[in-house]
């Protein structure tokens, strides 16, 4: 299986979940195929943790590093700012780094054009970028999380595939104090993992309320066309909100798993 468009964060789990299935027992085909990985990648694992332990596993991250790339300007990082406290204008459930390069481009000639990949970099320095869970991890853990997985995630997921519904992570959490210095009032974060874990994300100056998950619900149904959706959303509990219990029940299409405190 390619592992290009996994980030390190995300690869490196993987191949430590690998490790942890070899120990158990499993062998490099049965490995690969629970740890989402290739033969290759399986056994590349396997022998850094035999001949280095646990610390010899995790690859070093590929490219530049951090903080290589072009710098936004002062006006690029208000203008950032503004679009992403609002929803996106072609429906979409939140922004990609590629769609916010696109439009401070198209906002006016005199601002820089910036690329996805700086558009990225400045995200993971504001704090609002995080990573999708690693959901795999947890389908041989005998925690009461990994039973969650197994009783309540696993079935859902099996459901899309037949289906042809798609899969999603997602939820909402505060960016740290201090952490978008350009509106510092932009502190609270919807965002999704949507395919390859692709980070779509929305920012707001106060804890969401019920009209904010109901947007961004029914914008992910509407550009999916009413196809099944299941969505395993961390950071909020939907039982005290009777307006989105009403919702999903009226939309059965759209399948939303809360995770579990730990």
């Amino acid at each position: 299986m390619p592992t290009k468009h996994l980030s390190p964060e995300m690869l490196n789990e993987r191949r430590r979940q690998a490790v942890r299935l070899r120990l158990d027992g499993y062998t490099v085909a049965e490995t690969a195929r629970h740890a989402e990985l290739s033969a290759p990648t399986v056994s590349a694992a396997w022998k850094a943790f035999r001949e280095g332990g646990w610390g010899a596993i995790d690859v070093k991250p590929r490219g530049r590093r951090s903080g290589q790339g072009d710098v936004l300007g002062d006006v690029e990082r208000r203008t950032l700012c503004r679009f992403l406290a609002d929803w996106p204008d072609d429906g979409a459930p939140g922004w990609t780094s590629r769609a916010l390069a696109n439009a401070i481009q198209g906002c006016s000639r005199d601002l820089a054009s910036p690329s996805p990949r700086t558009i990225e970099h400045w995200l993971k320095a504001q704090d609002l970028k995080p990573e999708p869970l690693a959901l795999e991890a947890l389908a041989h853990q005998r925690s009461h999380i990994g039973r969650w997985y197994r009783q309540q995630v696993q079935p859902v997921l099996r459901q899309m595939q037949r289906t042809g519904g798609s899969a999603w992570q997602g939820g909402v959490r505060v960016a740290k104090p201090g952490a978008v210095p350009t509106a510092s009032r932009l502190r609270y974060q919807f965002y999704l993992h949507g395919k390859r874990g692709a980070l779509l994300t929305r920012c707001l100056p106060a804890s969401p309320r019920a009209d904010d998950y109901l947007m961004l619900f029914q914008r992910m149904l509407s550009q999916k066309h009413g196809a099944p959706i299941a969505l395993v959303f961390h950071g909020a509990f939907f039982e005290a909100s009777p307006e989105i219990r009403q919702w999903l029940v009226e939309h059965p299409a759209f399948h939303l798993i809360n995770v579990p405190s730990h």
